[in-house]
């Protein structure tokens, strides 16, 4: 699987600057890589009431899914409050919807505004609740 890592950081980091974040003031950037090189953009946006907030992982898996997308490469997920100096994982509801579309394989790409660091979907939620217990 050829990705380039670093491009996909500058995008994730460009969509970023997108975020409507007035109450967290937490900034996050996704993008999201499919099968067949094509890529979709999320950015957080933020509601008054909380719960009906929408992560940037979940705003680009939309994005694709809404114009037929279904199969994916990797995400690339960058955030924080005024520079990005950490790595932004993914939250547990953002990885259970990512394992509705994405095998285990799936590469999640983090970056902390100095490395970059890959992980699996296998990695961060190796026992996840998918379709294959609905058969």
């Amino acid at each position: 699987m050829d990705i380039n890592y670093n491009e996909l950081v500058q995008l994730a980091i460009f969509t970023r600057q997108r975020a409507y974040a007035p109450y967290s003031n937490f900034k996050v950037g996704a993008y999201l890589l499919d099968a067949n090189d094509e890529c979709y953009y999320g950015c957080n946006i933020e509601n008054a009431s909380y719960s009906a907030t929408i992560c940037a992982e979940r705003g680009a898996f939309m994005q694709a899914v809404s114009v037929g997308a279904r199969k994916f490469k990797a995400i690339c997920i960058v955030g924080g409050l005024d520079e990005i100096t950490d790595f932004c994982y993914p939250c547990g509801v953002c990885l259970q919807f990512m394992s509705e579309f994405c095998d285990g394989d799936f590469q999640i790409v983090l970056y902390n505004g100095k490395e970059i660091r890959v992980h699996t979907l296998d990695e961060l939620l190796p026992h996840r609740f998918n379709k294959d217990q609905l058969k």
